[in-house]
């Protein structure tokens, strides 16, 4: 590379690894033949939506569903029908001591809503501070939600064996 080019911007900013135990209760086993993921940041109002590759171990933000209920639902369906993924990580808050709170539930209760409904393994990541890292890495209010989820599947992948 000369030194007219640079390194390309990386879609998601590194997140730091935090200890996803509590998180990753109830996970089923990651299978070899998983490849392509998917990674949702639920929120109430807004859920974030990224999606990688467990070959090229990295993700890049694809958007953020604006809306609750069936609506919600319906536009993961819209994800899923185009990028077909593999399995399902959803990034689950707890307090910064990793005790659980409202929100850790709320996000529980969407993991069974998506098991459920959509018949693809789901698998529980802990997302302390993805927001946070986003928001740091530049990301707007239009994005972070997307950025977010990002940084959720990126940890995801270095919580996998090479």
């Amino acid at each position: 590379m000369s030194s007219s080019e640079s390194e390309p911007e990386p879609l998601c900013p590194p997140a730091e690894p935090v200890d996803a135990a509590d998180a990753a209760q109830g996970n089923p086993p990651v299978q070899p033949h998983w490849q392509t993921f998917m990674a949702l940041d639920y929120g109430l109002k807004r859920t974030g939506v990224a999606v990688g590759t467990r070959m090229l171990r990295s993700a890049s933000p694809r958007g953020t569903i604006a809306a609750e209920g069936k609506a919600r639902f319906a536009q993961v369906q819209r994800y899923l029908t185009e990028w077909q993924p593999d399995a399902l990580v959803v990034g689950v808050p707890f307090h910064p001591d990793g005790a659980a709170h409202e929100n850790t539930l709320r996000a529980r209760k969407f993991i069974r809503q998506l098991r459920g409904r959509f018949g693809l393994p789901v698998l529980a990541v802990d997302e302390r501070y993805s927001t946070t890292a986003a928001y740091a890495a530049g990301a707007t209010e239009a994005n972070a939600d997307a950025v977010s989820a990002c940084i959720i599947l990126e940890q995801f992948f270095r919580s996998l064996e090479p």
